[in-house]
Order: structure tokens, then sequence, then C-alpha cells
């Protein structure tokens, strides 16, 4: 399968070429060619897909930078952020192994959803697909201006959504990028085909640094089996397998698997405490909303190569991207890959 694919019985279409790069894009090409990211060497042999264990990066051509996302060799493609059901009755997931970055967020009524941020590589169709938060631009915002896919939203949320500087694409808006999948119950079944969606946002920002960091394994951490995140309707663990190098992840108790029949696996967890104080939105059924602050600083955990490592994330503001500091004051690195983060109270 390769990353710009249209999926079988689609009509294909050329990508558009991408509009101006943003108000940081000048920067990002610096940095790059500066090397100044220290995201480590741009190939690595024997590279696996990010979140699972099929073979490595499907682009066009040969990479010639590395991915401020995973610190691997990928171009810096246009991001897309899309907001994933994590109902019980919505998995198996798809395509969210392909996303570079996975966010778990808690809703109404202290369930998840999730949501994936894709610039490496675009499956065909991901899903499925459920509505956006009012936290959501706050976290995106460090993108730049990303393209967000989503199902809908209440009318007072829409109007913030449509001031913010997201690209924000949901069903109703460019109803031929969605589809129904027969084989799902509703609302579960709204899956989202990524290509087609981001030509209608040719000006969507590609990838820039947003903090990450990756390199070898430091000294310290604690060795650790597995990490739980609960919500009160919810629950996240991620397991340590020595044998995949990965952490097995699992919701409410059960294998988080793949529409291919394999369980999610990222190479790097961080756990982020931030504050969920109540927003002024309800759900349909009068439950509050919660607000995820995401600017600001606090404690994470980072697991990685099977050991958990005491950190600070910082994000001054909005528009900047989020650092990991360990306690001596240096940067923690990530493991190359896709990065999970999950959002845990404070």
């Amino acid at each position: 399968m390769t990353a710009r694919s249209a999926p079988a019985n689609r009509t294909t279409h050329p990508r558009r070429t991408a509009g101006p790069l943003g108000r940081r894009g000048a920067r990002l090409l610096a940095l790059v060619a500066a090397g100044a990211l220290g995201l480590g060497a741009a190939t690595e042999a024997g590279a696996r897909d990010t979140g699972s264990m099929e073979p490595g990066p499907v682009a066009a051509g040969p990479p010639s930078q590395v991915s401020p996302f995973t610190g691997r060799a990928a171009e810096p493609g246009q991001v897309l952020a899309v907001k994933f059901d994590n109902a019980t009755r919505a998995r198996p997931h798809q395509g969210l192994n392909k996303a570079d970055i996975v966010y778990v967020e808690k809703v109404e009524g202290g369930m998840s959803r999730l949501m994936g941020v894709y610039a490496s590589r675009l499956p065909k169709a991901v899903g499925p697909v459920r509505s956006a938060r009012e936290s959501d631009v706050e976290l995106l915002r460090q993108f730049g201006n990303p393209a967000l896919a989503y199902s809908g939203v209440r009318s007072s949320l829409t109007k913030f959504l449509n001031r913010s500087p997201v690209h924000v694409r949901p069903h109703e808006r460019v109803p031929g990028a969605y589809f129904r999948h027969s084989g799902r119950p509703a609302p579960h079944n709204l899956f989202v085909e990524p290509e087609a969606l981001l030509r209608t946002a040719p000006e969507a920002s590609r990838a820039q640094d947003i903090g990450f960091r990756f390199g070898p394994a430091p000294e310290g951490g604690r060795t650790a089996q597995s990490r739980t995140v609960r919500y009160s309707g919810a629950s996240h663990t991620f397991s340590w397998s020595p044998s995949l190098g990965r952490w097995r992840v699992a919701f409410d108790g059960r294998p988080a698997m793949q529409t291919n029949g394999r369980q999610m696996a990222p190479r790097t967890v961080v756990i982020q405490h931030v504050s969920m104080p109540p927003s002024k939105y309800r759900d349909v059924n009068g439950a509050v909303t919660p607000y995820i602050k995401t600017v600001g600083t606090g404690r994470a955990t980072v697991l990685r190569d099977g050991r958990a490592y005491e950190t600070r994330w910082s994000r001054p503001d909005a528009d900047s991207g989020t650092t990991f500091t360990r306690p001596d004051g240096s940067t923690m690195p990530f493991a190359k890959g896709q990065v999970w983060v999950v959002y845990a109270d404070r």
C-alpha cells in the first residue's frame, strides 16, 4: 500500500500542490537543513511502520528529511488531524497505526476519544470519525494551521471552530471525502479518506518542529512492565513487549486492535498530567465537556524501551510546541516511531 494511493473503486485524483508553508514554514526549512531538530539519522536500516509490525516508510521516493513527529525519514507532508471514536462499538480502528502521533483525550462521562495526527503517510481511509472538542484548537495550534477531520458538533462550537486557525473539514462541509461503512452500526460507521480531504485544504501547514526530540534511551528510568491511565468511564493500558520492542495497547482491558488484525503498539508513550476543568460546552445529553489544558507546565512519564522516565513538560503558549525534560534539565529523547500522548488528570 502506498501512502498517497486512493481507495479501491474510487476515482484517483492528482494531489494538489500545497500552498504556502505558513508563518513558521521558513523557520522549519532552516531547522531541517541545519539538522537543528536533533532527531537523529535520517534513515534507519530495517525500519518498521510506526505503531505496527508492517514494512516502513512508503513515500514515493527516498525521503531526504526527517519527520519532527517520529524522528524517521519522511518529507514534511501536510498535517491532518482526525478525531477517532473510541467507544466499544467503534473498535477495531482503521488506519490509526499509520498516524505519526496519537492523542488520548478525556471527554464527557469520563469516556475517551482519540486524535490521530498524520503527515508522513496517508492511509486510504481512517475511522470511525467522531466530533471535535473546544480544547482541540489549543492542542492543534502548535502544528500551525493543520486540517481537522471530524463529524458534526453543536452549533455554538461550530462557530468557535470556524473562527480558529485550523482548517476545519467536518463531514457536513466536505461530504465527498467521507463515507459510511456498511458493516458498522451508526454512529460508529463514518470514515474519511485523508487524501481527498486534504485536497480541500491546500493551504494546510506542513510538518514542523513541535518540541519532540528523538535518540538513544538515556541512563536512569525505572523498569516498567505496564502503565494504566484511567478515566471514570475508560481505561488505557500500555504493556511492554520485549520481543516487539513496543508497548502493546489495551482499551478497557481488551487489546486495542486494528482492522488489519494487529494490536496497536507504539515505541513511545507519554503520560502527560494536565488540568481538565469543565468547559462551557455540553454534549447532546447535557454532560459537561472537559477542557484539556495543554498550555502550561506539569509532570509527565515517558515510557520507552521497557522503562519509565519521570519528566517535566512545558508549553509556554498555544503557538509553541511541548518540550519534555528530565530532572537534571536535559531533554528527554523519544524512541523513533509513532508517539502516543495520553492526557491524565493532575
